[in-house]
């Protein structure tokens, strides 16, 4: 699969979150009711709206575009938000489209947005896929599980955190 990754801009937030919803369904579609990712998709316009200031902001926020222009993955990062946070540098999130899956195009979006910094994410506990793939990248359970907002049916999700990896340069 043929992409580029690069910096998101305001100019993406729509492009950006009707990926974003896409790759919820794809995600999550056998945990949570169709209603959910109906309400989604009803409100791509105001997500797109609220997401546009965040896209001007100096944190990582990465896209992966493929050659024909179309949003097929995305990486953001930034301060840690929890207050026991186990580092400084938080995952917010990563999703690529289905049709990305074992490409290699999730682990060049986590290295755009994270390096090889120390970090932690959050992850849904019944994920597996995810769960691997973040375990393939240094993150292990932390032992901080929490519920999510109603509005996601309160799916339970895990902490995972990694030490940062040796540099290049290090390893010499």
């Amino acid at each position: 699969m043929d992409y580029t990754i690069r910096h998101a801009t305001a100019d993406d937030a729509d492009a950006l979150v009707r990926m974003h919803t896409l790759a919820h369904e794809q995600c999550y579609a056998s945990q949570l009711p169709a209603a959910f990712f109906e309400a989604r998709r009803a409100s791509i316009l105001e997500r797109a709206e609220r997401r546009r200031p965040h896209l001007a902001g100096a944190e990582p926020r990465m896209i992966a575009v493929d050659a024909n222009g179309d949003i097929v993955g995305f990486a953001d990062a930034g301060p840690g938000r929890d207050a026991d946070r186990p580092g400084e540098l938080e995952l917010y999130s990563l999703y690529t489209l289905n049709h990305a899956y074992g490409s290699g195009l999730g682990a060049a979006l986590l290295a755009s947005a994270l390096g090889d910094s120390p970090a932690y994410l959050w992850v849904l506990e019944d994920n597996p896929r995810a769960r691997a793939f973040y375990a393939k990248h240094g993150f292990q359970p932390d032992g901080e599980r929490r519920l999510l907002p109603p509005e996601w049916y309160e799916l339970p999700e895990l902490r995972l955190a990694r030490p940062g990896a040796a540099s290049p340069k290090a390893a010499k």
